[in-house]
């Protein structure tokens, strides 16, 4: 048996009342001049629709005289709502941070005349995991967003010759297969706005912390172009972590990409908590986002951040784990987008993203249920491309840009201490310099466990205060021969006066460097404690009672010689009488820690 089956492209006019006969040649004139061929166009009443009309146009397959399917693929909204709805999509598109918004959206809805746009309609093919396939959208663009029938959203990631693979935001599974699919012609974004400081949000921007809706003034692309070459200076203004071991040998400047690497469990958040919390008071808005992590943890991490008064300038992002895929993708562009914002008004902005192994696990994962050929370790192709463009687009900018700055301290988790894996060799090239935390130093007690040898900043001494510089000394010289030592004197049984000596100093050293989290240093404070110890106060002390010298030695300078403190803030600068000062003071206390 032969099936008679044809199939036509055809137009459907819905309405209230049917058109007139010079409606419908109109209509069919404009249909054919649209698509170059022959639309024939059928009327069906609607009366739902009070005032306009909707007008569809698809193919539709008859077996004999009998319709056996129809696939809407494109629509022409000229209801009432479709036509409110252009203008309030006219009207979104404003920008909404200038000041005179109130006149320039009355000369919009004034001067505003509806248009006769084609609302493409796409059906999908398959869906779950996350994962949507379309069919029938030809003119999708990459992570446009797509609404589907059920009004959940989902975001183009895949482009095919006759599909599109699409990311869902919310739970698959309300969307079947067959049902409609349709274009906004927007980019993902996510809403930015002051409002936001203080804030819990996921990523895309709605809050999740129970404190009610957030005002937004304005919405950003989740991703952007990097700023130029000519939009950017170089590194150079100081951003303190009030870390000694890092504010001391690998400093970090605002605009930087210093990369925190290292096992699991070594203290990574902690130092990204810790460089929050020196930030009180320096006019440096921090932005933490959280990607695949414990939904307790995050909330412990807000705790710290209230508790210390630290939230008031911070905002938290966070994709847990328990989140989709597609939310962990895109939470890092959500974060860069909130601090793109405040960067561009001339504000200095401190970003984390903790992690982007899973980040970059996430990405696997959405890639290979898109079907795309996996390579190195299963990661796509393009895994580089998906951080350094995150990366990239923290910068200082130019005075004539408004001078504000993004800082990017990515957090990168290894496996055994494996810094040559793939995704950390690939991020480590795009940084300006890593932070390498070692499991053998944290389990000592060396805490943060920096390694010293491994870990760098490539910006250096430029993005070093000239008191830092000039109290810091050869720090980096005399730990790295005192770890040399050490390695060669476990072989050796008797040692001399001297080598015992330096022994006791290099070690001394280390343990200057111990700090106890939650609890930064002023640069200061910092300054004092590297001018005594490299300058062999503390020589003699035994390493179990540093901690509190340190402590008595910060309070005592404080009482006795407030001025140094009040010198250092305000000129930045360590002059020959100050050190001597120091010197002098922190002897005198040693002598009576001695006495005590």
């Amino acid at each position: 048996m032969i099936e008679n089956k044809t199939i036509k492209f055809e137009a459907v006019l819905y309405s209230a009342n049917p058109p007139s006969k010079q409606q419908n040649q109109q209509l069919i004139s404009f249909l054919n001049s649209k698509y170059h061929r022959e639309v024939s166009l059928s009327w069906k009443e609607d009366k739902g629709l009070k005032s306009g009309f909707r007008l569809e146009v698809g193919t539709a397959e008859y077996d004999g005289d009998n319709l056996v399917s129809w696939k809407t693929d494109s629509v022409y909204d000229w209801s009432l709502e479709g036509r409110l709805q252009q203008l309030k999509d006219e009207i979104s598109n404003l920008p909404a941070a200038t000041d005179n918004i109130i006149p320039l959206i009355r000369d919009t809805i004034t001067n505003w005349s509806p248009k006769a746009l084609e609302q493409e309609v796409g059906t999908v093919l398959t869906v779950g995991d996350g994962i949507a396939t379309v069919s029938g959208l030809p003119n999708a663009t990459y992570q446009e967003i797509l609404l589907f029938s059920s009004g959940i959203r989902g975001m183009v990631l895949d482009l095919k010759r006759d599909q599109v693979g699409c990311i869902l935001f919310d739970d698959d599974r309300e969307i079947a297969e067959g049902s409609t699919v349709k274009r906004t012609g927007k980019t993902a974004g996510i809403p930015v706005g002051d409002a936001f400081l203080g804030r819990v949000v996921d990523a895309l921007g709605n809050p999740i912390d129970g404190k009610g809706p957030i005002k937004a003034d304005g919405y950003r692309p989740i991703e952007s172009p990097a700023p130029r070459i000519t939009d950017r200076q170089s590194v150079k203004k100081p951003l303190e972590t009030g870390i000694l071991a890092i504010d001391s040998m690998f400093p970090i400047g605002h605009g930087q990409r210093e990369l925190i690497i290292g096992d699991r469990q070594t203290g990574k958040t902690t130092i990204a908590i810790d460089t929050i919390l020196n930030q009180k008071g320096k006019d440096v808005i921090c932005i933490y986002v959280a990607i695949g992590q414990k939904a307790s943890t995050v909330a412990q991490i807000v705790n710290v951040l209230t508790q210390h008064g630290a939230m008031d300038y911070s905002i938290v992002v966070n994709a847990s784990a328990s989140d989709p895929a597609p939310l962990q993708y895109i939470a890092p562009y959500s974060g860069c987008a909130l601090g793109e914002y405040f960067m561009n008004k001339g504000r200095q902005v401190l970003i984390f993203y903790d992690d982007l192994t899973k980040h970059a696990v996430a990405y696997r994962s959405l890639s290979l249920l898109l079907e795309r050929s996996p390579g190195r370790e299963a990661y796509p192709g393009d895994i580089f491309y998906l951080h350094s463009r995150l990366l990239e687009r923290s910068a200082q900018l130019s005075d004539e840009k408004g001078g504000g700055s993004m800082t990017a301290l990515p957090i990168v988790q290894t496996q055994a201490g494996d810094v040559s894996a793939y995704i950390p060799t690939n991020i480590i090239s795009i940084t300006d310099g890593q932070i390498y935390l070692e499991s053998d130093l944290f389990f000592a007690g060396q805490r943060p466990a920096i390694n010293i040898g491994l870990s760098v900043s490539r910006v250096g001494g430029d993005a070093m205060t000239k008191a830092m510089k000039t109290a810091v000394g050869p720090l980096r010289l005399e730990l790295a021969q005192y770890k040399e030592m050490e390695v060669f004197m476990q072989f050796a049984s008797d040692l001399d006066e001297a080598t015992r000596r330096q022994l006791a100093y290099g070690q001394g050293l280390m343990y200057l460097l111990r700090q106890e989290k939650h609890k930064p240093l002023k640069l200061h404070e910092q300054i004092v404690l590297l001018v005594a110890a490299l300058n062999r106060v503390m020589e003699e002390i035994p390493p179990s009672k540093i901690k509190d010298f340190k402590t008595g030695l910060i309070q005592y300078i404080g009482e006795k010689a407030p001025y140094i403190y009040q010198e250092i803030q305000q000129t930045k600068v360590l002059n020959e009488k100050t050190r001597d000062d120091i010197i002098k003071y922190a002897r005198e206390y040693l002598n009576l820690a001695e006495q005590r």
